[in-house]
């Protein structure tokens, strides 16, 4: 009976023992280090409006733009070969999508980010835009002009 009494008392102070260090441990500040020489400044900040992502590929380009599309103006039929992730930083941006023998339309406005996929033309009544193209090869473009689908009258 003594031997079962010192093993439930050793388990017992095993377990507190085990339980101490792992506040401790979990006590001790982290061993972060400061920045030297670093500042960062936000571009765009947008929530999310499009369905989707965007697949990234190891040993491509990520680019990253500054758009302005001037009040009335319009990107033009085009694609991106890795996609685009875009944030409306000022005004609004309609987006034009051809798909089948349609036209979808969104309308995306201050705040607000989107996905687009390629065949998709940007129209505006004046917007400035922050782009993340990623999927570009190697020192190429971006951005790759496609023929009008004749999907969506007056674009």
């Amino acid at each position: 009976m003594k031997a079962m009494a010192r093993r439930a008392v050793r388990l017992a102070v095993m377990t507190l023992g085990f339980a101490g260090l792992i506040v401790a441990v979990n006590a001790v500040p982290g061993a972060a280090t400061d920045p030297v020489g670093f500042s960062s400044t936000v571009v765009a900040r947008g929530t999310d409006m499009s369905p989707g992502t965007l697949p990234i590929t190891q040993g491509m380009d990520v680019v990253v733009s500054a758009i302005t599309l001037a009040p009335g103006g319009s990107s033009g039929w085009h694609s991106h070969p890795g996609g685009a992730i875009a944030v409306v930083q000022t005004g609004e941006l309609t987006l034009y999508q051809s798909v089948g023998n349609h036209c979808v339309i969104t309308l995306y406005a201050h705040g607000q980010a989107f996905i687009e996929r390629p065949g998709e033309v940007a129209g505006s009544a004046g917007a400035t835009l922050g782009a993340t193209f990623p999927g570009v090869p190697l020192g190429g473009s971006s951005r790759i002009d496609q023929p009008n689908p004749g999907t969506c009258p007056g674009v």
